[in-house]
């Protein structure tokens, strides 16, 4: 419609103009019109700075040292946030007073130098009638002016839907392994053993404060950790029902442990490399690269995409088009859109005429795929069937039909798909939801199908098994972890079995005009417990569904809950995959102890799906004495309740059963004595040297100032949190990430206080410092020391710079340039970080190596002739 209403306007004579939301959707809008032999102009856009008119998403350009570029709004012609119109005005009166608004603010279409210096900008000629274009401007709607004969299309009008702009959100869950410590908990420190964490101290030494982590090892020896050296501390994950002994400081045992895992583990990563590498070699299907229809496809989509569900994208479309089976573990939240990359995936294999199998763990996810696909892929001539029990035994035949012949392109499935009467005319590409809930048998099936196909699995709590494979690199990974918008954590609570509670919770759902859903997982009461449910909530309309039901009925049951007309389903967890009904946002599950804490989980993950928020009540009967695992399993999921838990839920899943089973009995006693996150980072380690991927990095540099650089209990009184802090401290690798970390604590805890300011600035500076390849430096009476890594010297015209820039303040010895000497005598804390900071920024500006490295990717340092680095 939107070409043809092109065209039809274009042969009456009219102007069109066709508005996107960013330069690469407007690039694909002119792609479709000059495919369909229609000329089109690419108008600058009203955001572009003067240059090549490219602008980065979101923001405006930069000149290169740093000032805003021109922009049309430079000579005054629009001020800020005004959205001149993407086209030229009609340059007579009657124009000028029909549409002032599109009057445009000329941009420079040269070099920038006429809109920069505030020179007269160039005027546009104004397109001729039956002129087609295209710009970049964020509009709502479209409009036209019949007097003009001037038509605007934007988003809505061109592709039937506008983009909805995601705001960022902070990531979820986190793919780091390491875990909230808690007092009490067994850790794991790299260079000294297995010891048992109590807490933080705050300890003054030569009048200065400081934060450390005490850790307790065997024969009451205390070691005293740094914060920040908290990154050398792990999480004690061993094996189910072992309890370490722990290390002694001092002694050789550690080291000697060590060793033997080491060695043990380089074996293990010569045979999985070997698995790789076979892998590797197979023969697969290349892929075409993305061609009009894929993009019409993505622009269909009617969210943007967060950065780390574009990257999973770009990854699996990546894969697909390498000549070997893909084998990619998709890992995101419920909710999280990993189903979108798994269409798009489809979508891509479609269009080179290769079939789809889509796989999924139950008939009713399977009933829910089905009307997701069929909804996203209407516009295309693509046939896709649902098999499973709830198709007739002719629906089925004639769906085996149609996939031995080619005529259906995607089948949506159960493990009905694995069987031996399924074939393919040309199967292209196996999506697998959630992994973990198929036998062994299915399995294997699917292992024989890695060898010929691309394989994509999702997972929103990959189990241990698979989890390990992608931690250490044998089989690839993508993450989503950036939340949907406007979805709120679910309020969750694990409670003994009470009735008014049930009722209760039952009735303030209905209230708001929600339904809910009851989880009661033994089939063989599951009538009678329903009645009971009826007489304590008479008001509610109450239905039963599980996995033994007759076909017809359980989707009948299932489609009038999904139109409303149902308030409360009480059914088995056949519910536990992939429903996705925004208007549940109440879960009571019965008997919560008996389930796996996976199981759990994905269950919660069945409610909160809209902006509301959700209840779930993880119930045991009273007076029950729970098994210590159930115990565990409960903690875990009431504790972990944030957005994006998934990785979270699946380490503590290995931490309740045990890693020993991951890698067979062999591995059992090294990930005993070192723990599983050492296990996996030595495991990672000797992947890496085998595969001959070892970078030596220089060693971080070390700070030793004699300043107050600590997180006080006043301002975060809690001990985890306050961890959590130093953490991120210590994560920081460019010294421009420090302002986003320092506005969160703002919005957590309040105004930053001077040694937390101190802090920061710390920080700051030891990513300046790892950038020139710094060493250390240190603070002394009236003098602060910055020692250079051996093997690298300060180029003359730096030093020079240095002199020069901070005249009287900065000390270079002629003999030894890999030292400079700061003078601080008079200086305050903040004034000392503030010259240190300066100092270490002028040295970036002015040393040509390190200046022209990459600010997130710190240089190798080594020693070169002639005193350069």
């Amino acid at each position: 419609p939107f070409v043809e209403a092109v065209r039809g306007r274009r042969r009456q004579g009219w102007r069109v103009s066709s508005a996107a939301s960013s330069p690469e959707r407007a690039q694909r809008v002119e792609t479709v019109l000059r495919d369909e032999e229609i000329p089109v102009q690419r108008l600058a856009s009203p955001h572009d700075g003067a240059g090549n008119g490219a602008v980065p998403p979101g923001g405006q350009g930069n000149a290169p040292d740093g000032a805003v570029a021109a922009g049309p709004g430079a000579n005054g012609a629009a001020g800020p946030g005004t959205d001149p119109a993407p086209f030229p005005a009609a340059d007579s009166d009657a124009a000028s007073a029909a549409a002032p608004a599109a009057r445009p603010a000329a941009a420079s279409q040269g070099n920038g130098a006429a809109a920069a210096n505030g020179a007269a900008p160039r005027a546009r000629t104004v397109p001729p009638s039956g002129s087609v274009s295209v710009t970049a401007a964020a509009l709502s709607a479209g409009c036209e002016v019949p007097e003009l004969k001037l038509l605007l299309l934007t988003e809505l009008e061109i592709f039937g839907q506008r983009k909805v702009r995601r705001r960022p959100r902070p990531k979820g869950g986190t793919a780091a392994r390491l875990e909230e410590l808690k007092v009490g908990d067994l850790v794991v420190h790299v260079n000294h053993g297995i010891g048992r964490y109590m807490g933080v101290e705050t300890l003054q030494i030569g009048g200065v404060h400081k934060d450390y982590l005490v850790v307790h090892y065997a024969g009451d020896d205390k070691l005293y950790v740094p914060t920040e050296q908290v990154d050398l501390l792990q999480k004690y994950i061993g094996v189910d029902g072992q309890a370490p002994r722990l290390s002694k400081l001092g002694g050789g045992d550690w080291a000697r442990v060590k060793k033997r895992v080491t060695e043990s583990v380089k074996e293990l990563a010569e045979g999985l490399l070997k698995l790789y590498a076979e892998r590797e070699a197979l023969p697969g299907y290349a892929f075409s690269k993305d061609g009009v229809w894929m993009q019409e496809f993505e622009e269909q989509f009617p969210y943007e995409e967060t950065p780390d569900q574009w990257r999973a994208i770009q990854e699996v479309k990546a894969d697909m088009e390498r000549p070997r089976p893909m084998d990619r573990l998709l890992c995101g939240d419920v909710g999280f859109g990993k189903t979108e990359v798994a269409m798009r995936a489809a979508f891509k294999a479609v269009v080179d005429a290769k079939q789809v199998a889509v796989l999924v763990p139950t008939t009713i996810l399977a009933q829910q795929h089905l009307r997701t696909f069929r909804d996203r892929f209407a516009k295309y001539p693509v046939r896709i069937e649902a098999l499973s029990r709830f198709q007739s035994p002719a629906e089925q035949a004639k769906i085996l039909k149609g996939l031995a012949d080619g005529t259906v392109d995607i089948v949506i499935g159960t493990h009905r798909l694995l069987s031996k009467d399924v074939k393919f005319k040309d199967l292209g590409c196996v999506i697998i939801d959630e992994e973990q809930r198929f036998g062994v048998a299915q399995k294997e099936r699917l292992k024989e199908l890695r060898r010929s196909v691309d394989v994509l699995t999702l997972s929103a709590t990959p189990i241990p098994r698979t989890l390990h494979m992608a931690l250490v690199g044998v089989r690839d990974m993508s993450v989503i972890e950036t939340p949907p918008e406007d979805r709120f954590p679910i309020r969750t609570y694990v409670v003994e079995y009470n009735e008014e509670l049930v009722r209760e919770a039952i009735l303030r759902e209905l209230a708001r005009g929600g339904q809910v859903y009851f989880v009661h997982n033994r089939v063989q009461d599951i009538e009678r417990f329903g009645e009971r449910l009826r007489e304590l909530v008479p008001e509610a309309r109450i239905a039963i569904a599980h996995g033994q039901m007759d076909e017809d009925l359980l989707e009948r049951v299932m489609l009038d809950f999904l139109n409303g007309e149902i308030d409360v389903l009480l059914c088995s967890t056949i519910i536990e995959t992939g429903m996705d009904i925004a208007n549940v946002n109440t879960l009571i599950v019965d008997e919560a102890d008996r389930l796996g804490l996976a199981q759990l989980y994905q269950l919660r993950g069945r409610v909160g799906r809209s902006n509301r928020v959700a209840y779930a009540y993880f119930t045991y009967r009273r007076d029950k004495i729970l098994t210590e695992d159930a115990e565990k399993r409960l903690q875990a999921i009431r504790e972990f309740t944030e957005l994006g838990s998934g990785f979270k839920i699946a380490l503590r899943d290995l931490e309740i059963r045990g890693a020993g089973n991951l890698l067979g009995p062999e591995q059992h006693g090294h990930i005993a004595s070192v723990g599983f996150e050492l296990y996996c980072k030595l495991l990672e380690e000797a992947v890496r040297e085998v595969k001959g991927e070892v970078v030596q990095e220089p060693p971080e540099p070390v700070i030793d100032l004699n300043v107050d650089a600590y997180v006080s209990d006043d301002y975060v009184p809690d001990p985890q949190r306050k961890v959590e802090v130093y953490k991120k401290v210590v994560a920081i690798r460019r010294a421009e990430d420090v302002a986003d970390l320092q506005e969160e604590l703002e919005d957590r805890f309040g105004p930053v206080p001077g040694p937390v300011r101190n802090l920061l600035a710390v920080a700051r500076i030891k990513a300046l410092a790892r950038e020139l390849g710094v060493a250390s430096i240190s603070g002394g009476p009236g003098e602060v020391v910055i020692r250079l890594l051996t093997g690298l010297v300060l180029p003359r015209e730096t030093a020079l710079h240095l002199s020069r820039q901070f005249r009287g303040r900065v000390l270079l010895s002629p003999t030894r340039t890999s030292l400079v000497k700061l003078r601080t005598r008079g200086l305050g804390e903040r004034d000392i970080l503030s010259l240190l900071e300066q100092v270490l920024r002028e040295m970036r500006a002015a040393w040509p190596s390190a200046g022209a490295a990459k600010e997130a990717d710190p240089p190798r340092v080594q020693a070169v002739p002639g005193g350069r680095a």
